[in-house]
């Protein structure tokens, strides 16, 4: 990729950061190539302890801080402004107020370069803004650097990746209904203070909806977290299969980290978003 022209200081340059290792690496990437690079960060009040202290190790190989947006509007503020329904895939009210929003709102009628993490070898486009003063571009597709590259530049610059890739590989809230199933078991057996709050949110709107009482709000896709921790013998039988297939089809030396994404991706198959998970 070209050196971006940063002869034009009325230009802003910009760059958001998930918490997860893609746009990590990308901020990494573009650090000495954008030296005027403003990265954010979209917080949600909800993220996981491990995007917290990440975020703070990158800073150090940045040598900038990261903006925090939404201090003030968290994602309780949103909740109730929703009147207690819980955002869904039908209904992702909290990618549009929670990081679109903040984000067009920073930037302002600022003229303004997006740097988007999606890499050379995956087939989606992210969030691209509407607004006509905001351009995207995709270093990393322009480059041709894949997955590979990706971990390439986070273990050249000594920060590796977030603790939650242990059990998890996707960042965002830790309550997110975009989590397969055993991604769940592992909130319940790292954290299992956040996932009593997950079920106090679902709880509170249950007993909320008095009006409505057939219909049902779960974080998890057909159950609430109580009923999804009881079959967790099941989820987890079905996770080691899905290990153990992935491993077969696997090619020789890739990370353990690619074998868990593909096995989870078996366990549950539907599509992450695209705005925190890059």
């Amino acid at each position: 990729m070209t050196d971006t022209d940063s002869s034009n200081s009325k230009k802003r340059h910009v760059l958001g950061i998930s918490g997860g290792k893609d746009s990590s690496s990308l901020a990494i990437y573009m650090r000495d190539r954008v030296p005027e690079m403003e990265y954010f960060f979209c917080d949600t009040g909800a993220e996981l302890p491990e995007t917290y202290e990440y975020l703070n190790r990158l800073e150090g190989a940045l040598g900038k801080p990261i903006e925090r947006l939404n201090s003030s509007r968290d994602f309780d503020h949103w909740l109730e402004v929703y009147q207690g329904t819980l955002p869904s895939p039908q209904m992702r009210w909290c990618t549009k107020n929670l990081k679109i929003k903040p984000l067009e709102e920073w930037i302002g009628d600022d003229e303004a370069i997006s740097y988007v993490a999606i890499r050379a070898d995956e087939n989606r486009l992210g969030y691209v803004s509407t607004k006509p003063n905001i351009t995207a571009v995709f270093p990393f597709r322009e480059d041709g650097i894949d997955r590979a590259g990706v971990d390439r530049i986070l273990d050249e610059a000594g920060i590796g990746l977030p603790g939650y890739y242990e059990w998890r590989t996707r960042s965002g809230c830790y309550f997110c209904f975009f989590q397969r199933k055993h991604e769940w078991v592992g909130l319940k057996d790292r954290h299992p203070e956040l996932f009593e709050k997950a079920i106090a949110y679902e709880n509170k709107v249950k007993h909320q909806d008095t009006a409505m009482q057939d219909r049902k709000y779960t974080w998890s896709q057909g159950e609430s977290l109580d009923e999804l921790i009881e079959r967790r013998e099941d989820i987890e039988a079905k996770h080691q299969v899905a290990l153990e297939r992935a491993a077969k089809r696997q090619k020789p030396n890739r990370p353990l980290l690619e074998i868990l994404s593909n096995a989870l991706d078996d366990d549950d198959d539907d599509a992450a978003c695209a705005v925190c998970h890059l």
